[in-house]
């Protein structure tokens, strides 16, 4: 046991190197996820890699898995997560939005720009569109919504959001909270009980001006 730990000490860990890929994708892109220069950045052997990933591809591969089972797995997770009325199941996917540990804007963005020269990853940005616009809509369905409604509000919600992320839209957070009753209205055809605009403002640590 004393073995295991002293190696794993010098060799890094797996959560280390996926850790310094991910940094590198954000700060510079897919090209600059090689092994040497994440070597360095961690202090560590570029031996050392090979115990955890058998080859930079299988990297690039877990970066995919993280940005997957993050952004899309919590997105649709969201989507079904219990709700009184549509407006609060609205405001749940609106936490993805808002909450980093839930969905990571940045790297979406990092990954969408990557599928930009991989058609690998394009299909698997594309995938995750669809899936996650089928989950929004399905969400509109169970609050009444027959399909055709649903799935044009659901591209209408996804987009518009993408839309912020593409293009690196910076909005001063007490501005998007005010807005934030106004999108609902407009997506959903209803406009947010106040007791569900309290709880939705409660657990992002924002406190809105009462007049």
């Amino acid at each position: 046991m004393e073995q295991a730990t002293s190696d794993s000490g010098w060799r890094g860990s797996q959560e280390a190197w996926l850790d310094a890929a991910y940094d590198a994708l954000l700060e510079s892109g897919v090209g600059s996820v090689k092994i040497l220069p994440l070597a360095k950045r961690l202090n560590l052997s570029r031996t050392s890699f090979y115990w955890f990933f058998k080859d930079r591809e299988e990297l690039l591969s877990a970066l995919i898995s993280r940005w997957r089972e993050k952004n899309t797995g919590n997105l649709v997770k969201q989507t079904g997560a219990y709700a009184e009325s549509l407006g609060e199941a609205m405001l749940n996917v609106f936490d993805c939005w808002l909450d980093k540990e839930l969905f990571d804007s940045q790297l979406e963005f990092a990954v969408r720009s990557w599928a930009l020269q991989s058609a690998e990853i394009q299909a698997d940005v594309h995938a995750a569109d669809q899936a996650r616009m089928e989950a929004i809509g399905r969400m509109f369905m169970r609050f009444g919504y027959d399909e055709a409604a649903a799935d044009v509000r659901a591209r209408t919600t996804y987009l518009v959001q993408i839309g912020y992320i593409s293009m690196q839209s910076k909005e001063d957070i007490a501005l998007r909270m005010r807005r934030i009753p106004e999108y609902i209205a407009i997506y959903t055809g209803q406009a947010p009980q106040q007791r569900e605009l309290d709880r939705f403002f409660a657990r992002h640590g924002f406190t809105p001006e009462r007049a």
